[in-house]
């Protein structure tokens, strides 16, 4: 795998809490953004640990934006005494990675959950992430979010447009280059840990959806949940029932 950086990380919950999870952001996003996440699982008794991906947030910039590179930084983001995860969470190009890094070292986290992971981008959805990270450059004030997203909590507006500000628009825009063809469906397909898909409705906007989800699915360890009425982003869409879908996957 590519050289490693360091990822800095949030973390929410006692640090002493039996149970941890490692969250990871999406891209042009960072880790502050999976608070939703970080909040129910403190809630009922996790630590988790949300990092900024490489080339978002304030984790060093490289010319690596390979998804190979992005999961070479998640095992090195270690839980603490070198155990695995109890839990890892990765949203789009998070879930992505996360797959990639479970696939080459099973014993890195002992479960997955993956919010509409990018699993696979065809050419429709790739010129979708393309126009959509185009708007979050042109303005990253919180008016023009809250203009994109008005239903989004003040909060996620906020750090959304902290996190277009911080990303490397150069970062993002090497991270489509340099992974065509996006597809890691060979790591979901040797995925060894139970994984959970929190998929966003196919009636709004999903990346994991028809045909991918079946395939991906065939993997005896995956099992799959939408959250109704919310896109991409579930945990910015509907809050509330992305955090239960969590709780219930861990259930």
């Amino acid at each position: 795998m590519p050289a490693p950086v360091a990822l800095p990380r949030l973390s929410w919950g006692l640090p002493s809490a039996e149970r941890r999870a490692l969250l990871v952001h999406g891209l042009g996003s960072s880790g502050a953004l999976m608070w939703r996440y970080a909040v129910a699982l403190a809630d009922a008794g996790w630590r988790a640990d949300a990092v900024d991906l490489r080339g978002h947030g304030a984790a060093p910039r490289t010319l690596d934006y390979t998804i190979a590179a992005y999961a070479a930084d998640l095992l090195h983001s270690g839980a603490p005494d070198d155990e695995p995860w109890d839990l890892v969470v990765g949203h789009s190009l998070g879930g992505a990675a996360a797959t990639v890094a479970s696939a080459a070292a099973p014993g890195w986290t002992r479960r997955l959950v993956l919010v509409d992971p990018a699993i696979h981008l065809a050419d429709r959805d790739r010129e979708t992430v393309r126009a959509s990270q185009e708007r979050a450059f042109a303005d990253t004030s919180t008016a023009g979010v809250r203009a994109e997203h008005p239903n989004w909590h003040e909060l996620d507006i906020e750090l959304k447009a902290a996190a277009a500000a911080q990303a490397s628009r150069w970062g993002v825009e090497q991270t489509s280059i340099q992974n065509t063809p996006w597809d890691v469906r060979g790591a979901a397909a040797r995925l060894a840990v139970p994984t959970h898909v929190i998929a966003g409705d196919p009636e709004v906007y999903s990346i994991f959806a028809g045909a991918l989800a079946d395939e991906v699915r065939a993997n005896p360890l995956i099992t799959m949940s939408v959250v109704a009425g919310t896109g991409h982003s579930p945990h910015r869409d509907d809050p509330d029932a992305a955090a239960a879908a969590l709780l219930a996957a861990l259930d």
